[in-house]
């Protein structure tokens, strides 16, 4: 089949709208392949090397459009502008992924394969007509988005983790792990981070709650952020961060880097996976220890997933107050419970009441956040840490979002309240500079 044949088939299903689904959409992917191929011919990739992102754009249009006259083809204007933007995404950008990538209203991209891509929307997934030609191009997108933060994937590392230019995170996992072809998942960050303003407005929490978090941030007090995949933790973080005071040095170590903090005053560290010959890692924990030579007044942990955990409790416990983490955990309790194991996992001799003890000196708030079933984002209890008693990490809860039920349309009902317990942290707040009324805790109060 010519290009010319190809072209006139891909378009008929474009432009028509009607289905010849798998003919139409598998000419134009091949279609798309072909002039990618004739483009590579017929130009001069050192002169392009010279170019401005804007120029090199311009080029590009005028080379596909020649190919398109040369070839005798009768496109209309919208038809050809589609195909010129289809093969500079192809050239300059992620492919497939570039329209996706440029809906604010996605938060997850899920792509299964290449014959399948998924969206999350408000808390609920769909599939999508997006498809790549094949797994080859499928890989080919993904080796572009780990090549450009220095990581690699291949059949000698299967997995890997990186992130997009706008600080998006990114997994992908290949053959031979990933049975019918190359998986890639993507965590979609806003260019413009949600403020707690937002998270009011989307009902994930209540004002009191938040004049509660804005003086547990301001007043240096250790917090960690538990929840499910996807329940907002980061989003969480990244907004608690935003009260700290401009005035302190902030350092942050993540897998791949995520955080968008705004303070003008921040450090960031990431961790590096083992080249090649296996050797060169530099974990989580590493960047810990190194962190608290560097005069951090805050210590923020993307996830505390490992051995990492005994010297992130360590600098709480030495000076570093007002440091965040998150955690996968279901519940506050599990939290700490996680945190004990992966004390265990370092190596450190502790008997596990030193070890809650530990827990116990360092961390004050536990913050439990959740995905409910209709995909809303609450902040479901908010927990203080006060002691031990006996053996045990004693705690107490200090707001709660009680699920009611679920109506016709799916939505979940519920209230948040304070559960009417003065935390023993208020005295904290108050020398601070950030006291908070006594009617805060009021369990009178009801928020739906």
């Amino acid at each position: 089949m010519s290009l010319r044949e190809r072209l006139a088939l891909a378009e008929e299903g474009r432009s028509t709208g009607v289905t010849l689904p798998a003919q139409s959409q598998a000419a134009y992917q091949e279609l798309k392949a072909t002039m990618h191929q004739l483009i590579l011919e017929r130009i001069d990739l050192e002169r392009l090397k010279r170019l401005t992102p804007e120029q090199f754009k311009h080029e590009l249009a005028l080379l596909v459009q020649r190919i398109i006259e040369d070839e005798r083809i009768v496109l209309n204007q919208s038809e050809r502008h589609q195909l010129v933007l289809d093969i500079q995404h192809e050239m300059l950008g992620f492919g497939p992924l570039e329209r996706l990538l440029a809906d604010q209203g996605i938060s997850d991209i899920l792509v299964n394969t290449h014959a399948k891509v998924y969206v999350e929307r408000a808390g609920r997934l769909e599939l999508t007509d997006v498809t790549f030609t094949d797994n080859a191009h499928l890989m080919k997108i993904i080796e572009k988005i780990v090549s450009r933060v220095g990581r690699r994937v291949d059949e000698s590392s299967p997995m890997v983790d990186a992130r997009l230019p706008d600080g998006s995170r990114v997994n992908a996992i290949i053959p031979p792990l990933a049975v019918d072809g190359p998986i890639l998942s993507i965590r979609r960050f806003s260019a413009n981070p949600l403020t707690m303003q937002n998270l009011i407005e989307y009902k994930s929490l209540t004002p009191p709650m938040m004049q509660v978090l804005q003086a547990l941030g301001h007043a240096k007090i250790n917090i960690l952020i538990s929840g499910g995949t996807g329940s907002g933790k980061t989003t969480l973080l990244n907004v608690l961060s935003g009260y700290i005071p401009a005035a302190e040095r902030i350092v942050t170590i993540e897998d791949a880097a995520e955080l968008a903090l705004r303070q003008p005053h921040v450090v960031r560290l990431e961790t590096r996976p083992p080249n090649i010959e296996g050797k060169g890692e530099v974990n989580q924990r590493a960047l810990v220890r190194n962190a608290l030579r560097m005069r951090p007044d805050r210590i923020i942990l993307g996830e505390v997933r490992g051995a990492e955990a005994v010297d992130m409790l360590q600098a709480m416990n030495t000076g570093h107050e007002g440091s965040l983490a998150t955690i996968h955990s279901n519940t506050p309790r599990d939290a700490l419970a996680r945190l004990e194991n992966m004390v265990g996992m370092s190596g450190v001799n502790l008997t596990p009441r030193a070890t809650r003890q530990q827990i116990s000196s360092a961390v004050t708030v536990v913050m439990q956040v959740s995905r409910l079933t209709d995909g809303a984002r609450k902040l479901v209890s908010l927990q203080e840490v006060t002691g031990m008693e006996g053996d045990v990490i004693a705690m107490q809860e200090i707001f709660r979002f009680e699920q009611t039920g679920v109506d016709a349309n799916g939505k979940v009902q519920g209230h948040f309240f304070a559960t009417g317990v003065r935390p023993r942290f208020a005295d904290r707040l108050k020398m601070f500079g950030m006291p908070v009324p006594d009617s805060v805790f009021d369990p009178d109060r009801v928020f739906e």
